[in-house]
């Protein structure tokens, strides 16, 4: 993708801070980088700036609603919907089926006709017409969960997640919401179809945000690799990756973009961004090939920083919040199959060893986490709504096994014991086998699959019927607390899931067990495309890596033969 000297490497474009921090790369103190959450207390987020209105903020703002509107949908359109694997073929690609048409019950916007939801209708098609700049623009993408939310930073690690499964597996601006403690009309303060919405759905500017920045790059980089066929397309997606990673790594922005904002901090908190830095870093690299991306996601600041490295089970979890351990297993993949060497293979070395450890923590006799009786992984280690974390465990073990089968790799060390790749495939199995059923209360805690699954799910459009009755704000609080089955499946949900006694409540006013979410979702699209693939075709080892420049020279023709 660029016209620079191969050997030589790609046109760098580190900014002149980054070689400042080359330079100090050995050292402990004095980093610039070195301002994460824990110790940045001078600088204010400014999360609610109205007055910038700078032409680099509207541009960014424009990639923003095209992430939201236009790349979700795309994305989704894309996955594989028919791979199949015995055994056993039917339970798995039936379930990816299913949880594909969640995405299709969340969006919002005008809706096309084959959107296959009988009692979805269009909604939302006023946002983002407070923001000057992008007047209609931000109409589109989808809702976060039960509520009537668009949450930019989970919803754009699920679109990253959903492109990483397609990509390993190809052959076979927040709008709405409500201020915590709020009692003015919102979307958490009414229970109404998103059809119904009535009051008041204000957009939010960010000034900093560098966290919400990386995973929307990653978004974008991830999405042009997918669209890699289609050069203009996925160069529109890289222009707009390398304009939001501008603003991710601009010096003043360096701040969570939740901090101090009571419309987001309490529903989708970010406690960093520099397992954004690792995740965006290591995205652009395979989407763009330059190599000083490549120095950047390896440069040991960022681990550090992110705390990627320390031996807390908590660091182990891939969410989206936390990044780090995806980083670290894409980042373990160039080191299988691309083995660039110096000066990456310190970092790339340490990160394959710290995707070894979280494998092997995934295991029960590891005793990493806790574990129900009935057999399920406690990963979110008391908080609610543990399947999502899950779902992710279950992608990245299935992933990395066919990460190392494919480099020729059958087994891996926890500690000084070999574990083979089929005791890791065990593990991904046995954890969606219960989500899909096989769990003490003998039920799919996905809607729609088996013979008993959730039927008061957490959700105002599925909850409240469509008969031509506008419910107001109050009065669809009848049905959120009516103990009737929702009129409506939300067919390919994944609820929040049991509790650490494996009980579940099937009741609509606790989210903690019926609400899905798109984030979860998204990575019980990625785990289950991973598990109809696994014993069939494995994983595409190349065309990630298209982008990517040769590494090294190419040996030079053999000699003509000696005439004497």
């Amino acid at each position: 993708m660029y016209a620079a000297n191969h050997w030589g490497g790609s046109l760098e474009i580190a900014s002149e801070n980054d070689h400042d921090d080359h330079n100090r790369r050995n050292k402990n103190t004095n980093d610039t980088d070195r301002a994460s959450l824990y110790n940045i207390q001078s600088q204010h987020s400014g999360a609610l700036d109205e007055t910038q209105q700078t032409l680099k903020w509207t541009v960014i703002v424009l990639f923003i609603a095209f992430l939201v509107i236009g790349l979700p949908i795309i994305i989704t359109k894309s996955l594989p919907k028919d791979k199949s694997r015995p055994p056993p073929p039917d339970q798995y690609t039936e379930a990816l089926h299913k949880a594909l048409l969640f995405f299709n019950a969340q969006k919002s916007g005008k809706l096309p006709k084959n959107n296959g939801i009988k009692w979805r209708g269009d909604s939302g098609l006023q946002d983002g017409s407070d923001a000057t700049d992008v007047k209609g623009g931000l109409v589109g993408g989808y809702y976060d969960a039960g509520d009537n939310t668009k949450f930019h930073f989970p919803m754009s690690f699920a679109m990253t997640m959903l492109s990483w499964s397609v990509i390993e597996y190809e052959h076979n601006q927040r709008v709405g919401g409500s201020q915590n403690g709020s009692t003015t009309p919102d979307d958490h303060t009414c229970w109404q179809r998103p059809e119904d919405m009535d009051y008041k759905r204000p957009s939010q500017r960010i000034s900093n945000g560098a966290d919400l920045a990386g995973e929307m790059t990653a978004a974008l980089a991830t999405a042009s690799i997918v669209f890699k066929d289609n050069a203009a397309y996925s160069q529109k997606l890289v222009q707009g990756a390398s304009t939001v990673w501008k603003f991710a790594r601009d010096q003043g922005k360096r701040s969570p973009y939740s901090r101090d904002n009571l419309f987001i901090a309490p529903y989708y908190n970010s406690t960093g961004y520099y397992d954004e830095y690792m995740w965006g870093s290591a995205w652009m690299y395979y989407a763009i090939g330059n190599s000083s991306y490549l120095w950047l996601a390896t440069n040991e600041g960022l681990p550090r920083h992110a705390r990627a490295f320390t031996a807390i089970p908590s660091q182990r979890v891939l969410s989206w919040d936390n990044k780090a351990p995806a980083a670290m297993l894409l980042l373990t993949r160039m080191r299988l199959f691309l083995n660039p060497g110096f000066p990456y293979e310190n970092l790339l070395s340490s990160y394959h060893n710290a995707t070894s450890l979280t494998m092997c923590s995934y295991l029960p006799q590891y005793q990493a986490f806790n574990w129900t009786q009935g057999g399920l992984i406690e990963l979110s280690q008391g908080r609610p709504q543990n399947l999502q974390y899950v779902v992710n465990a279950v992608f990245m073990a299935s992933l990395y096994a066919d990460y190392l089968e494919a480099a020729n790799i059958p087994d891996y060390y926890c500690s000084t014991t070999f574990i083979p790749l089929n005791m890791l495939r065990d593990f991904a199995t046995s954890q969606m086998d219960y989500i899909l059923g096989k769990n003490p209360m003998k039920m799919s805690y996905v809607v729609g699959h088996g013979k008993k699954f959730p039927t008061h799910v957490h959700h105002r459009g599925a909850s409240i019927p469509n008969n031509k009755v506008k419910y107001s704000c109050k009065g669809g609080f009848q049905w959120l607390s009516s103990g009737k089955p929702n009129p409506h499946n939300i067919t390919g949900a994944m609820v929040g899931g049991p509790d650490r006694f494996d009980k579940y409540r099937d009741v609509r006013s606790n989210y903690s067990y019926t609400e899905p979410t798109l984030a979860g979702n998204a990575g019980l699209v990625a785990a289950l495309v991973s598990l109809t693939a696994t014993t069939g075709e494995s994983i595409d080892k190349n065309s990630i890596f298209s982008s990517i420049p040769p590494l090294f020279p190419t040996a030079p023709p053999p000699p003509p033969p000696w005439k004497p």
